[in-house]
């Protein structure tokens, strides 16, 4: 699943606190990082995340209701409710 101008991190990282299955940001090269991880959401602030605005992020989804939910706070202008 592609994500574009993702601007509410902090809401997305707690909408994938929720999720059941593995949710991971994997990189141009392929590389996976688990989101679910606290010290993994530290370092793609810091990195994908550092302007405040990410305008690609490619994420692989284990649970398809994750994804309904992740989609849902996409859709929905990126509040959580």
């Amino acid at each position: 699943m592609t994500l574009e101008n993702v601007t509410n991190i902090e809401g997305l990282f707690e909408i994938i606190s929720t999720c059941k299955g593995s949710v991971e940001l994997v990189s141009t090269e392929g590389d996976k990082i688990n989101l679910k991880s606290s010290l993994a959401q530290y370092l793609a602030v810091a990195g994908v995340f550092s302007s405040g605005c990410a305008k690609e992020l490619e994420l692989s989804i284990e649970d398809p209701d994750d994804m309904k939910r992740i989609l849902d706070f996409i859709v929905s202008g990126e509040s959580v409710e």
